[in-house]
C-alpha cells in the first residue's frame, strides 16, 4: 500500500467564525486589526477578510451558513480556542496603545510562544465574541523553547 499523499498543506487558507453581531466583528477585524474585505455576501450573512496571506471569513450566527452551528459560543462553550495573525512590525507597547484606544485589552504579558516561523514573543486578546486571537511576532533567537 502507498501512503504516499498526492498533496502538501502549504498554508492556512481560512478560518470561519461565527459572530453573534456581523457589523460589530466586521469593525473589530477590520478597523481594529487591520484585516480588508475582500468580499461581502450578504445573502449568506457572510463576510470575507483579507488577513495578509490568508482569510477570516465572518459569518452571522443567524444567517443561512451561521444558523445551523446552533447557539452562539458562550464564556464557558466556545468555538475556537484562538486564532493566530502574525503581525509586522511587532512593537508591544504600539499593539497595546493602539488596542486601547479601541476598547481592546490585552489578556496577560507578551510571551514568548511557538508558531510557524518557531519561537517568537505573542500577545493574547478578545475579540467582541469572545474568540481568541494571538497577533505574533517574528521568530527570535530568545533560546526560550521549552
Amino acid at each position: 500500500m502507498n501512503n504516499a499523499r498526492p498533496f502538501e498543506i502549504q498554508r492556512i487558507d481560512h478560518v470561519v467564525l461565527r459572530v453573534q453581531d456581523l457589523p460589530r466583528a466586521l469593525r473589530f477585524y477590520r478597523d481594529v486589526l487591520g484585516c480588508t474585505v475582500a468580499r461581502e455576501r450578504p445573502s449568506l450573512g457572510m463576510v470575507h477578510l483579507q488577513a495578509g496571506a490568508s482569510m477570516i471569513d465572518l459569518v452571522d450566527i443567524a444567517g443561512p451558513l451561521g444558523a445551523p452551528g446552533g447557539p452562539a459560543a458562550g464564556a464557558r462553550g466556545r468555538n475556537l480556542e484562538h486564532l493566530c495573525l502574525r503581525v509586522e512590525p511587532f512593537d508591544v507597547e504600539h499593539l497595546r496603545a493602539h488596542l486601547q484606544m479601541h476598547g481592546v485589552a490585552l489578556t496577560g504579558k507578551p510571551e514568548s510562544n511557538f508558531g510557524a516561523e518557531g519561537e517568537g514573543l505573542s500577545v493574547y486578546l478578545h475579540d467582541p465574541d469572545g474568540n481568541g486571537v494571538e497577533l505574533k511576532g517574528p521568530a527570535s533567537d530568545c533560546g526560550c523553547a521549552e
